[in-house]
């Protein structure tokens, strides 16, 4: 799938042990993010998931905060439109992508202000 996803332009500059550094696909790093999965129906969503992740480790401010979590949900709807045929699949993905948006957006405050003297 040839997709541009959006990202701040330093992502697209990390080098291979910098984005495992800072990104690790969906949920968090450790057991519990085993339960998160990086999959929607068998879509990968790990591209926008790391993106994310990078956004936060690099964020500063509120605005910063919203600019990750909208730029989340944007990225899983493109690789949602173009990864996906049919109607009903598309509709499950989606439903999916707003789950995911919606818990980083109201329970996800404390990762993203962690280390940064919030």
């Amino acid at each position: 799938m040839d997709l541009n996803l959006f990202a701040p332009e330093d992502y697209w500059t990390l080098t291979p042990a910098q984005r495992n550094d800072i990104c690790n696909g969906c949920g968090t790093k450790g057991l519990c993010g085993i339960i998160v999965p990086d999959t929607f129906y068998g879509l990968s969503v790990t591209p926008a998931c790391d993106i994310h992740d990078f956004m936060y480790a690099t964020g500063s401010t509120l605005q910063d905060k919203q600019r990750a979590d909208q730029t989340f949900l944007n990225n899983m709807v493109r690789l949602i439109e173009a990864g996906t045929d049919g109607w009903f699949l598309k509709r499950l993905r989606g439903r999916r992508a707003i789950i995911y948006y919606r818990a980083v957006r109201d329970f996800r405050g404390p990762a993203f202000w962690s280390g940064k003297g919030a």
